[in-house]
């Protein structure tokens, strides 16, 4: 390839909040295709962002007028081994076609987030997770990467070879190469009690570390302008059990028709009429039902979403989170501009990776989200706010104002992540003004 036609097109995330033009959209075949992209780009001053499903509420993946390097073509499970659990993916696969096809071999993820719209690549790079006190994120999951290096090599890296690019490019901001294939620590294929019922959030708070250390997957939802949670308790069934799945016409009627068609109607509703978002609010909290089913893990874990919004979250030590939720009730109660859409609140256990948002901690995670075209900043500078006040690390696949500076002071692992980028990417093939405000300009060398 001796350089890269001009393709322009306009890009744009799941939620609207970033929208951007690339100059070229190239959808390579194979390893070869990618590097000689990477190459093209460099000798064209052009710089190269790998795209994946779009679904960041930031501007990670936005080409911002360069190459956008879509890996759609790069999905589906190379190799498996159900012995050991180990499975080859290629990086470009949606998280829900890995769950099915691992669900094929008898295996499964010990731990998925609710949403399973992304690229697994894309997931990993943002740092997603799902909730546990005893386990991890998604990359918490990965025994090996297989990275295409800004300069067109391949490099491996784990635990044992190239261990440091592996503490970094597990979360790795897609700053650091192109992942081509992810090996993953997988389980075998399990099942999940779910008990859903709504309790008061006083109750909640009172009792959040019990709830977290006697469940293996516990959340909860509350909306800001009332006083009701929907508290998510998520066990492991042992592996004689059958599981007893909701009735299709139950699963559809709350879970297609209320949590998506009528919450969007409440949502429109509000938009039109801020005025009545309190009292949707209270309604809403006042209406959740309690179900209890079990059902193969990832259909437990995954939830539908077709109601668009945008959503800021931070990891805040778990010990904190009691009295950040308190301050967050009562700033509720002083906005301007009322919440739609529920705090949603969630835990996981301390990893070791440079990046991640619990590395080294008991995390606990809380989320807030706004439908989309109403007034957020308010709302996302309050939890912005307080959880600062206690090192509060924002999700980097959601918004946040944060910069290099700032986020120094919250990762003790920073500055080798950035020593590990100028190392690999010395002339910021892979920058972005994302990359640019959170992790700094590349270091000149």
């Amino acid at each position: 390839m001796t350089g890269i036609p001009r393709t322009q097109r306009r890009w744009t995330n799941w939620a609207g909040s970033v929208t951007t033009d690339a100059a070229a959209v190239v959808r390579p075949r194979d390893v070869e295709e990618a590097s000689a992209t990477l190459r093209a780009a460099a000798r064209d001053g052009r710089t190269v962002r790998p795209l994946g499903s779009g679904h960041s509420f930031t501007g990670v993946a936005a080409p911002n007028g360069g190459v956008a390097l879509d890996l759609a073509r790069w999905s589906g499970i190379v190799h498996a081994d159900r012995t050991t659990g180990l499975v080859t993916v290629r990086a470009g696969t949606p998280l829900h076609r890995l769950n099915a096809e691992l669900d094929q071999l008898g295996l499964a993820m010990a731990n998925l987030g609710d949403i399973d719209q992304q690229t697994l690549a894309g997931a990993l790079a943002t740092g997603t997770h799902g909730t546990g006190a005893r386990l991890g994120g998604l990359a918490t999951q990965v025994a090996a990467l297989e990275l295409l290096l800004p300069d067109g090599t391949l490099r491996t890296c784990s635990a044992t070879e190239s261990s440091e690019l592996f503490a970094a490019a597990r979360v790795g901001l897609g700053a650091l190469g192109i992942v081509t294939t992810v090996t993953l620590r997988c389980v075998p294929a399990f099942s999940l009690a779910a008990d859903e019922h709504p309790e008061p959030l006083h109750d909640v708070l009172d009792r959040f570390d019990e709830l977290a250390e006697d469940n293996d997957h516990f959340e909860f939802y509350w909306f800001p302008h009332g006083d009701h949670t929907l508290v998510k308790r998520n066990n492991r069934l042992p592996a004689e059990t059958a599981p007893q799945p909701l009735h299709p016409v139950r699963s559809f009627v709350e879970y297609r028709l209320l949590e998506n068609s009528a919450f969007g109607a409440a949502c429109r509703l509000g938009r039109a009429a801020p005025s009545l978002v309190r009292g949707l609010n209270r309604v809403g909290g006042a209406t959740w039902s309690a179900r209890s089913y079990s059902d193969t893990s990832h259909k437990v874990f995954v939830t539908r979403r077709s109601v668009r919004f945008v959503e800021t979250e931070y990891a805040v030590p778990r010990e904190t989170l009691v009295d950040l939720i308190t301050e967050l009730r009562q700033a509720a109660r002083r906005l301007e501009n009322p919440v739609m859409f529920p705090v949603e609140v969630r835990v996981a256990a301390p990893d070791d990776m440079w990046l991640s948002t619990a590395h080294r901690r008991q995390t606990a995670y809380v989320a807030v989200h706004q439908y989309r075209g109403m007034p957020f900043k308010e709302w996302f500078d309050v939890l912005q706010s307080l959880a600062g006040a206690v090192g509060g690390r924002p999700h980097w696949g959601k918004m946040h104002h944060l910069d290099a500076e700032t986020l120094r002071e919250r990762y003790p692992r920073f500055d080798d992540f950035r020593r590990v980028r100028a190392e690999v990417d010395p002339d910021g093939l892979l920058r972005n003004r994302y990359l640019d405000r959170v992790l700094g300009l590349p270091e000149e060398h």
